[in-house]
C-alpha cells in the first residue's frame, strides 16, 4: 500500500511539473496589459488592410439584443417543468 502512495505522489509531482512548465506560455498567460497592446496592434493592422469588419447601427443594435438575452436567460421562457407547473 505504502508502495502505490508513493507511486501515485510521483505522478502527481510529474503532472504538476507539466503544468508549471506550460503555465508561462501562450497569450493568456500574460498579463492583460500585454494582451490589451498585442491585441490593439492587431486590430489596427486589420483597418490599415481594410480587411477589418465595421459595425453598422443596425448590425450592432441587433448583436447587443442578442448577446443580452442570451446572458440574461433569453427572456426568462426556459423554466423547467417543476416550475411551470407550480405556477399553474
Amino acid at each position: 500500500m505504502a508502495e502505490n502512495k508513493n507511486q501515485n505522489e510521483q505522478q502527481e509531482q510529474q503532472e504538476s511539473r507539466g503544468r508549471q512548465g506550460s503555465a508561462n506560455r501562450g497569450f493568456a498567460s500574460m498579463d492583460p496589459e500585454r494582451q490589451r497592446k498585442i491585441a490593439s496592434e492587431g486590430g489596427r493592422a486589420a483597418h490599415q488592410q481594410g480587411v477589418a469588419h465595421e459595425w453598422s447601427s443596425d448590425e450592432a443594435r441587433a448583436a447587443g439584443k442578442k448577446g443580452g438575452q442570451n446572458s440574461h436567460g433569453g427572456g426568462r421562457t426556459s423554466r423547467s417543468s417543476s416550475e411551470n407547473q407550480s405556477d399553474r
